[in-house]
């Protein structure tokens, strides 16, 4: 099983700049989805982007243009490159292998937090 840590998270002001970095264990890294979720307090968690193996990716609309998803398969590493950061890009981020797995184990996360 792949095991995931996420890092890169803290505090910026509107408009600043986070690179988030995921580093991965186990096998078979270059063949995995890699994606990215968050989550703000309140909120329910969604997608914001995913890579696949190929390297084809795919944004959720409140992030394109800002956001670059992004993967290091030698270094079995992904990463999220944000950008033009909002307020309502504050949350919890989680790096997820996809498919999800019915007992996928979300972790800590890394917060990001934006101030305006």
């Amino acid at each position: 099983q792949v095991q995931l840590v996420e890092s890169g998270g803290g505090l910026v002001q509107v408009g600043g700049s986070l690179r988030l970095s995921c580093a991965a264990s186990g096998d078979d890294f270059s063949l995995n989805t890699m994606g990215w979720f968050r989550q703000a307090p309140g909120k329910q968690r969604d997608l914001v982007a995913f890579i696949t193996s190929r390297g084809n990716t795919k944004y959720a609309d409140s992030v394109k243009g800002r956001f670059t998803i992004s993967r290091d398969n030698a270094h079995n590493t992904a990463y999220l490159q944000m950008n033009d950061l909002k307020p309502e890009d504050t949350a919890v981020y989680y790096c997820v292998t996809l498919p999800l797995s019915l007992t996928h184990d979300w972790g800590q996360g890394t917060q990001v937090t934006v101030s305006s």
